[in-house]
Order: structure tokens, then C-alpha cells, then sequence
């Protein structure tokens, strides 16, 4: 028996089965949007720190903030508070009522209806309003990445219906369903990236009334001024 003749059919071979196998297994942006959206249909709350960047032409130089980010879900309305620690002090608080958003350098509170948030596909996606397959067209990412990225299944989200802010989105999805990186890119090319560690599920009892109230209606400093929209 010529044993090398099989040899040199038997490794192609076996080479185009791993192949095909490969092929096969790999996920599509939309499997990878489907699973994350299972995952976070799934939680009550969440909580994770953040970087942010901003840049683009008028923006002016890029901005950098830091901070935790607090959202309860699969309640009515949801809720969410951002806690920017610099450059300097934020407060961005919705209780599902009304959206404030505090600034400690201007010493000044916004206030506006929380319904203007419905909006926002950040918000009620972390609030579990909205639905990446229904709001969104979704592709795979057209850019290249670190060795670190490729460790992630990177999609890009279109919106389906026209948005005033929101261009696309791309989405960072590790293996165990969470996001990692937010990319949102506005119609006039601002990019805002927001770099997500410590994610913690189901971090907040939503059923203790009293932590809810404290965390999601916040009172400014005496001598704030109170602006509302």
C-alpha cells in the first residue's frame, strides 16, 4: 500500500472539512445581536464604569469623562443615572418622569420630560424599551481592530428610522454576551466612544424602594439653579 499517496489525499482533505467546519460555525452580526439582546432582555439592572471620548470638527479639541453608569430595566419606566467624577462633576439622573442633568462648575440643574429619552437608542436599549433587531439594521463592522478587539464579535447598527443625532453605532460583544465598547457616530462626524469595565448584572435590588429613590431622583446642592425645558 502506497501509505504517502493517501497521505497527500488524506490532508487536503481533512484541511478543507476544518475549513468548511469554520465556515460554518462562525457567527453573523445578526446571531451576535440576537444574543446580546437575549442577555440583557434578561436583567433587572445593571451598573459598569466608563470612559468617554468625544471628538470631531465641532467638538473642537477631543473631551475625555470618566464614571458609573447606573440603568434599572424591565420596569415602568426605566431608569438610568450617569455619574461623571471629571473633568469635572455630572449628574445625569432620569426617575422614568423627569431627565435632569446637573453641572457643578455652572452650578445650574436642566430639567426636562424623561419621554424625550425614548429617543435616545442608548437609553432604551440599557432600560429595555427598545430591541436591536426591530431598531436597527445590522452588519458586520467594516473596520479593522487590535488583537484585543478581534477577542469580540464587533457589529455595526443602523437605525432604521431616521434619527436627528445618531448616524450608527457599533457595538463591542464579548463572549460572554456583555458590551465592552460603544462607538456612536453623529451626522456631522462627531464620534463618541465609551470604553465599559466592571459590568455588573443585577447589581440593584429594584425592589428596595428606598435605594431606587435615592439613586434615581437627585437633589442639587442649595444655590443650584433650577432651568426647566
Amino acid at each position: 500500500m502506497n501509505i504517502y499517496k493517501y497521505t497527500r489525499i488524506l490532508v487536503p482533505f481533512c484541511i478543507f472539512l476544518f475549513f468548511c467546519s469554520s465556515i460554518s460555525q462562525a457567527e453573523t452580526a445578526k446571531e451576535a445581536a440576537a444574543r446580546l439582546q437575549n442577555r440583557y432582555d434578561q436583567l433587572s439592572s445593571l451598573s459598569f464604569n466608563f470612559i468617554q471620548d468625544t471628538r470631531g470638527q465641532l467638538t473642537g479639541r477631543p473631551k475625555t469623562g470618566r464614571g458609573q453608569a447606573f440603568f434599572v430595566k424591565n420596569t415602568m419606566p426605566g431608569k438610568m443615572r450617569w455619574n461623571y467624577s471629571t473633568p469635572d462633576r455630572q449628574v445625569l439622573v432620569s426617575n422614568g418622569k423627569t431627565f435632569s442633568m446637573y453641572f457643578e462648575s455652572l452650578q445650574q440643574m436642566i430639567v426636562t420630560p424623561a419621554k424625550a429619552l425614548q429617543q435616545d437608542l442608548t437609553y432604551s436599549f440599557f432600560t429595555g424599551t427598545g430591541n436591536l433587531l426591530e431598531d436597527f439594521s445590522i452588519t458586520p463592522s467594516n473596520q479593522e481592530f487590535s488583537s484585543r478587539d478581534k477577542q469580540d464579535t464587533v457589529i455595526k447598527l443602523t437605525p432604521k428610522d431616521k434619527q436627528t443625532q445618531v448616524a450608527s453605532i457599533q457595538l463591542w460583544i464579548t463572549e460572554d454576551s456583555l458590551i465592552r465598547r460603544i462607538e456612536i457616530l453623529d451626522h456631522f462626524d462627531t464620534l463618541t466612544v465609551l470604553n465599559i469595565s466592571n459590568l455588573q448584572a443585577n447589581s440593584l435590588d429594584i425592589d428596595d424602594k428606598e435605594l431606587i429613590k435615592q439613586l434615581f431622583d437627585f437633589t442639587p446642592p442649595e444655590g443650584t439653579e433650577i432651568i426647566q425645558q
